[in-house]
Formats: C-alpha cells, sequence, structure tokens
C-alpha cells in the first residue's frame, strides 16, 4: 500500500510551492526524508528532524536523522528515522507531520496524508511538483539560532559584572618584577 503526502514549503514568499510525493507505507522515515529534499533540489548536506502533529500543527514526537539522545535514562525518547517505518506513525486519516531541515535556516515543510493507495512503488515518486523551491542557501541563517537576544544581553551584563574595574591609568605605575 502507498501513502500520499503533500507537502508544503513554508517560504517566505507568497506564493505555494509544494510536492504531492507516493511513497510505499512500509518505507522509513530516512527515504522520505530524502525524497522531499530531492523533491525541492535541496542536496541534504544539514540535518533535520520531522515532528508528528496534530490539526494545530503542534510539534510532537520527534524522529530525528541520528540518535541524538544522551543515554538510555534520556527521558524524551526519540525515533530514528532509519528504524521508523511511516505506517506505524499515520494515527489518522489526515495526519500531519512537520519536517525541520537545517536548524541553522530553519526550512520547515507542512506534510499532510492525502490519501492510501493500493498501489505498490518500486521507488517513491512525486506525482505533482507546484511552483519553483527557492535555492537552498536563499534563507539568512539565523542569528539568534543558538543564542537568541535575551542571551545576548544576559551576557554582556555577565561581562560587566566580572569586570575588574581598573583601566590602563590604573596599572600605569605598575612594573611586573616589582614585588
Amino acid at each position: 500500500m502507498a501513502l500520499k503526502f503533500r507537502v508544503l514549503l513554508d517560504s517566505e514568499k507568497d506564493q505555494e510551492i509544494f510536492r504531492d510525493i507516493l511513497i510505499n507505507e512500509d518505507d522509513n522515515f530516512e527515504s522520505f526524508y530524502r525524497v522531499i529534499l530531492n523533491s525541492f533540489n535541496f542536496e541534504g548536506q544539514e540535518i533535520g528532524s520531522f515532528f508528528m502533529s496534530n490539526d494545530e500543527w503542534d510539534k510532537g514526537h520527534e524522529i530525528s536523522l541520528m540518535d541524538m539522545s544522551y543515554s538510555d535514562e534520556d527521558p524524551e525518547i526519540t525515533s530514528v528515522m532509519s528504524e521508523a517505518k511511516l505506517a506505524d506513525f499515520m494515527e489518522v486519516p489526515d495526519q500531519k507531520i512537520i519536517l525541520v531541515y537545517d536548524f541553522l535556516r530553519m526550512w520547515i515543510f507542512l506534510i499532510e496524508l492525502q490519501e492510501r493507495t493500493n498501489e505498490t512503488l518500486d521507488n517513491p515518486k512525486i506525482a505533482l511538483a507546484v511552483g519553483t523551491a527557492p535555492p537552498e542557501d536563499s534563507k539568512m541563517i539565523q542569528d539568534d539560532a543558538f543564542f537568541g537576544e535575551e542571551e545576548d544581553e544576559d551576557f554582556n551584563e555577565f561581562d560587566e559584572d566580572f569586570g575588574d574595574g581598573y583601566d590602563e591609568d590604573d596599572l600605569s605605575g605598575y612594573e611586573e618584577y616589582d614585588y
């Protein structure tokens, strides 16, 4: 059985850019990830994660490209794309999924299951392509991807708190070996 997904690129332009992708339900999320990126002409050199979602597009369970858990006791268990089969996560007829690709540029893909078909595919395929995807490097890297403005202000306050209070004039008569 194959699944048909609509994959919408959330872009800064006011134009629709989406792909309809057919993929076997027993394929894994890594295959789906590669097909999505290829369909938008992205190189796929950056990491990304799928997030299972609901009708309000809230991020739920994460399915990451690599195992990101810190230990076996990590309370937030994520799945790994290469081990997670699509069929195991299709809970509702219009299942929604968010794909975040390149965590510095934050490309967001909104994915919705359109239908289940009786087809069996040799390979995933693009059934429909609407709109021209922007170049992968056209989106600016988020300056505050790791350190938001609040953290920058906190860092400046930290630096001021630990200043020694001396300036060059205070040290002008000091000789390095004069004890």
